[in-house]
């Protein structure tokens, strides 16, 4: 695999493209090696669902997009970023039981540190804001070999 791999895609914020940058991504991994079955891809879907869904509900319609990029370094390491125009940055809240949201970094952030990986949010030189995800890159996984009761390799 090459040194170094990236792929994006800028949609519109609006909540139909939430499903699309978890099409991309998953996509995207796919093509690196990773089937879409696994637990990387998975955790990545979610990863993704979740900045996607905070860059179009907290924008305030502030963002008229948000792009998502993904990059491959070395085989050791996924970036996954979600991009907007829109200068605040998220908060930390509180996450009171009558609430219907706000549990979406606090999701990111448990999933990032389970993975051994690292989250951040930086300005971007246009007055937006990336939030990026850094997790380790695993070898892709095998695909799985049925075996019978006697240990032989089914066909």
């Amino acid at each position: 695999m090459a040194d170094h791999l990236e792929a994006s895609i800028t949609l519109p914020s609006d909540p139909a493209s939430v499903s699309a940058a978890r099409a991309h991504a998953v996509g995207t991994l796919a093509e690196w090696g990773m089937p879409e079955d696994t637990e990387v891809s998975d955790t990545v879907r979610l990863i993704v669902s979740e900045l996607a869904t905070n860059a179009v509900q907290h924008t305030l319609g502030q963002s008229p997009t948000f792009t998502v990029d993904l990059a491959l370094d070395r085989d050791d390491r996924l970036c996954i970023g979600v991009t907007d125009s829109h200068p605040r940055f998220p908060k930390r809240l509180p996450a009171a039981v009558q609430q219907d949201n706000g549990r979406g970094l606090v999701i990111i952030r448990w999933l990032t540190v389970e993975c051994g990986g690292r989250m951040r949010v930086r300005p971007t030189g246009e007055g937006g804001k990336t939030v990026s995800v850094v997790l380790p890159w695993p070898a892709p996984a095998e695909p799985a070999t049925a075996v019978d009761a006697a240990g032989r390799q089914e066909p």
